[in-house]
């Protein structure tokens, strides 16, 4: 851990632009194993959150209680910079003022908003409808004007290129960073010749979703950190890699009856145990016993 506050750090890292990954954690235990995997940043997904706590697509059903709880939860179990998804913002420009307030609060480093209309949907879904350009710019105003530390970091992400076209996305994109966001983040592109546009034609710092299955085409983050991107997100790959291993130890212990402990299979009981700070918690025991 550095000296330096997570929002300072998560700043300094956007300014540097070379295509920093950042994966998604939807809960304070993945955050733990994106941390100790020794990355820089973490993502908390709505998405995530949605499908693991609820079990449900995400179709808007997560709400700001949902997301400022697990944010809290994740700030306890890591040092690293949160980026938060608040969705739309749950509302109008003073609900977004509200989720800023709150998720500032919760410890959120950074707290990105898109312009969907209620209920909004996965990204990479289809049937997508976007607010206003107007109402658009008024949420990331008043995101902007709500932070209580100047260090918080806002990111407007538009989804019009799947409505309105590329380039009506990217016109308004432009109007959101006009409007104070600090990070841009343009979703669901579909070619590689708009992921190389974006960096050459806005010039505040960008994110690029990497969904594995989805719209746009996965791109190395090597080569976005050459097209001058700050940030790859891989929101939801650790959940669809705990998806991956929940199928296959249970289809084992299905047709085996049993579960040893393979590492190729489970994590072995010490390292869940590591993971979880057990031995931190032995030394506070003896501390105050």
């Amino acid at each position: 851990m550095t000296s330096s506050s997570p929002r300072k750090r998560l700043r300094a890292l956007a300014e540097e632009r070379r295509g920093l990954i950042v994966p998604g954690a939807f809960n304070a235990l993945s955050a733990r194993v994106i941390a100790d995997a020794g990355f820089e940043a973490v993502y908390v997904t709505g998405a995530g959150v949605t499908n693991m706590w609820f079990g449900m697509p995400d179709q808007g059903f997560m709400g700001l209680a949902e997301i400022a709880d697990h944010t809290a939860r994740i700030r306890d179990a890591v040092d690293l910079p949160l980026i938060v998804d608040a969705d739309t913002g749950f509302g109008n420009a003073l609900n977004v003022r509200h989720t800023v307030r709150t998720l500032e609060r919760a410890g959120a480093d950074c707290i990105q908003f898109e312009d969907q209309t209620a209920p909004k949907r996965c990204g990479h879904f289809s049937g997508k409808e976007v607010v206003s350009t107007e109402e658009a710019v008024s949420k990331i105003k008043a995101a902007v004007d709500a932070r209580r530390d100047g260090d918080l970091l806002i990111m407007a992400r538009t989804d019009a290129c799947a409505t309105h076209g590329f380039e009506a996305a990217l016109e308004r994109a432009q109007k959101m960073a006009d409007a104070g966001a600090d990070i841009l983040f343009v979703e669901a592109v579909t070619t590689a010749d708009q992921i190389r546009a974006l960096p050459q034609r806005l010039a505040k710092p960008q994110l690029m979703n990497m969904v594995i299955g989805g719209k746009t085409p996965v791109v190395d983050a090597e080569e976005l950190a050459r097209m001058g991107y700050a940030f790859v997100l891989y929101a939801n790959a650790a959940l669809q890699g705990a998806l991956a291993g929940m199928t296959r130890v249970l289809g084992v212990l299905r047709d085996a009856r049993r579960v040893d402990e393979d590492p190729a299979l489970v994590a072995p009981f010490a390292e869940r145990q590591r993971l979880v700070g057990k031995p931190e918690w032995d030394a506070l025991e003896k501390r105050y016993t």
